[in-house]
């Protein structure tokens, strides 16, 4: 018996009769930022177009009682929970703003959690709207699902800023999220084995991914406008460079056979790179051996055996990928690499892979060059990636971050030579220097922005180490510094006017725009009160200006490490203790009242008073260099709220130029 499958609008799947019960072999609720995120903006990159938009797939397994149909989820129950929640964000607070539709098809909750009580009251509560102020007014803080509220926190924080930003309303973003985008779902024969399917969902093979399609693409476009020799080579340049580059995990060295190694990266060097894409083929050329990777065109069939092989191109020497994670995927870095080589609005959306390698490349005119010129931008910007953006690094049962290039090292006192790595910028051990300085900068980008798509700052960094002749750390830091105050000033507390990102990148060369003197105080209260600031960077940004500030002379600031934290806590609570008074809600919304951390700790933190807070923090790490000084403070009312928010302004206001002073255009060839 086959599946059947169901496509179905989303008020079908929420409105309709059927129950869905999320079981307890599946695991917990787990989308954060990112993913949230990205289902927002899939939904209105579609929106314009008016057709249906299909969002993926829910695998089930009917249960009947009766004549009740449950569907046990086994495959899919991120998104359907994330569903519910958006949906019963629109019912509470979205459409009747708007003047939409008012959801009465929404009336009962169809999700359930098997023997999971803290999901199912927290979910309760979300749908009956029990949660305007904070969840300890309707649950006990025992009785709260972290996950599930914070999911429903950041829809709350993310989709009025997305709507903002395209200009579409409540009512018309539901009225097209729930009739015209499609969920697939698919039920499995009755007779199935549900442990063994869902070990099959789990393990099985991977499917052939775009960026493989892409590079076949690629090889297509030498294969037809290239001949003899030249043709050979320049496939065979592309695979290597291809296979070298796609692992993100490891240093872009390690993907190249030591020979090609020593001819492209300079031998026992490996600090060097070819000029342009005749010189890498030349170098590829020279050092090619039996074995060794390249060779003729590959149909996509060669390309899928590969693929499913994991075959590699490098030597891993003594030191395993995994000691380092990166801050993206390889698809999304080709798209990354080809707005820096093209120098025009790329979009970095991955689902557009193919679609924006076609227009951008494929069918313009000299589309051979430009895909020669792409192949040797890849390995360039792999190779300054990888010594420029930080990594995390796993090492010796510890992990942090890291902003490492990888060397070889001459033999000494009768050891034979070897690679490894060092700071990028010098061997800093003092947590204070130009390297440590760079990667806090670079951290805080990165916490900033988790979903893949607006990795804006890596755009930026990118396209500055790309095109200069020489990467000093001084410059390299001031340009990363102006990028910030541009992302933070010249958009997320702009009024209005916001510049877009392709802007401030490489138009203005990331020189930020707005002045000292240009600032509205009123705008700026406004812009940064609590559900207004568009970006946590502008916490983060203040966070590394305090580090820069109290570092120094404060152990514990100058340990300070970013890490992904979503939540905006009001240090003084919205819901105060009862004994305790509440304050006036422009105090209480003020950013000087306002800091970010994790949304576990805010879930249980979110009632105390500042000085249970602080108590708490005695025994724990720093969430945020601003709420540390917070704590300082010996009383939090009013009066303390209005001092401290004067304070973090003039630290933020007094890293604005006084004059705009325009950055040279990048100029090199490639």
């Amino acid at each position: 018996m086959k599946e059947d499958i169901t496509p179905l609008s989303i008020r079908d799947l929420l409105g309709g009769d059927a129950d869905y019960l999320i079981p307890m072999y599946q695991r917990n609720y787990a989308w954060d930022e990112g993913e949230i995120t990205q289902l927002i903006q899939d939904v209105l990159d579609d929106l314009p177009a008016g057709r249906p938009y299909y969002i993926g797939t829910l695998v089930v397994f009917e249960r009947r009682d009766g004549d009740r149909t449950t569907y046990e989820t086994i495959d899919g129950q991120q998104r359907l929970t994330t569903l519910s929640l958006l949906a019963s964000y629109l019912k509470k607070e979205g459409i009747k703003k708007a003047g939409g539709e008012n959801l009465e098809w929404y009336r009962r909750q169809s999700v359930s959690f098997e023997s999971r009580e803290h999901s199912r009251k927290t979910f309760d509560a979300i749908f009956a709207g029990n949660f305007d102020r904070d969840p300890v007014d309707v649950l006990r803080e025992v009785e709260v699902n972290g996950a599930i509220l914070n999911g429903y926190r950041l829809i709350k924080k993310i989709l009025p800023q997305k709507l903002r930003e395209s200009g579409i309303s409540d009512a018309t973003f539901a009225e097209y999220l729930f009739s015209k985008v499609r969920i697939m779902r698919v039920r499995v024969p009755p007779d199935t084995d549900l442990n063994h399917y869902f070990e099959i969902m789990n393990n099985r093979g991977e499917q052939l991914e775009k960026h493989e399609v892409l590079k076949s693409r690629m090889m297509e476009v030498l294969n037809q406008g290239l001949k003899g020799n030249e043709r050979r080579e320049s496939q065979s340049c592309l695979h290597t460079v291809w296979e070298a580059c796609a692992n993100m995990e490891w240093y872009v060295q390690m993907g190249f056979n030591p020979e090609q190694r020593d001819a492209v990266f300079g031998r026992r060097d490996w600090g060097q790179l070819p000029r342009d894409f005749d010189a890498l083929r030349t170098a590829l050329r020279s050092s090619s051996a039996p074995g060794s990777p390249g060779g003729p065109a590959q149909t996509l069939d060669q390309i899928i055996a590969q693929a499913q092989s994991g075959a590699a191109a490098g030597t891993r020497e003594d030191d395993a990928p995994e000691r380092f994670n990166t801050v993206i995927n390889f698809p999304n870095f080709l798209l990354q690499v080809l707005r820096v080589y093209t120098r025009e609005d790329v979009p970095l959306d991955d689902k557009r892979l193919l679609t924006t390698f076609e227009s951008m490349l494929f069918k313009r005119a000299d589309a051979v060059r430009r895909v020669q010129g792409f192949i040797y931008a890849l390995l360039r910007s792999r190779y300054l990636f990888d010594q420029f953006v930080i990594k995390r690094e796993f090492l010796k049962g510890t992990d942090g971050w890291s902003l490492k290039r990888f060397k070889w090292n001459e033999a000494q006192n009768g050891r034979t030579g070897r690679p490894g790595y060092v700071n990028t910028f010098g061997d800093d051990d003092d947590n204070r220097g130009q390297n440590r300085t760079i990667l806090m900068l670079l951290s805080a980008f990165h916490v900033s922005t988790p979903t893949l798509v607006y990795k804006h700052w890596l755009n930026a960094a990118l396209y500055y180490v790309f095109y200069a002749d020489r990467v000093e750390a001084d410059t390299y830091l001031r340009h990363l510094e102006s990028v910030a105050r541009s992302f933070v000033f010249d958009r997320f507390l702009r009024v209005e006017g916001g510049l877009d990102y392709f802007e401030m990148i490489y138009t203005n060369n990331g020189v930020c725009q707005t002045t000292r003197l240009a600032v509205s105080a009123d705008d700026l209260r406004a812009r940064s009160s609590f559900g207004q600031t568009e970006n946590n960077l502008v916490f983060n940004y203040l966070d590394y200006l305090l580090w820069l500030e109290f570092g120094a002379d404060d152990p514990k600031v100058r340990a300070y490490e970013f890490t992904f934290r979503s939540s905006v806590e009001h240090y003084y609570p919205q819901t105060p203790m009862p004994g305790h008074d509440p304050l006036p809600k422009n105090v209480l919304d003020s950013f000087g009242n306002l800091c970010l951390i994790s949304h576990s700790k805010n879930s249980r933190l979110s009632n105390f008073m500042p000085e249970a807070k602080k108590e708490y923090y005695k025994n724990n790490p720093l969430d945020s260099v601003k709420q540390y000084l917070m704590m300082q403070s010996g009383h939090w009312d009013a009066y303390h709220i209005a001092k401290h928010y004067e304070a973090m302004m003039k630290v933020l206001l007094s890293s604005l130029p006084r004059e705009v002073v325009p950055a040279p255009t990048p100029r090199r060839d490639t």
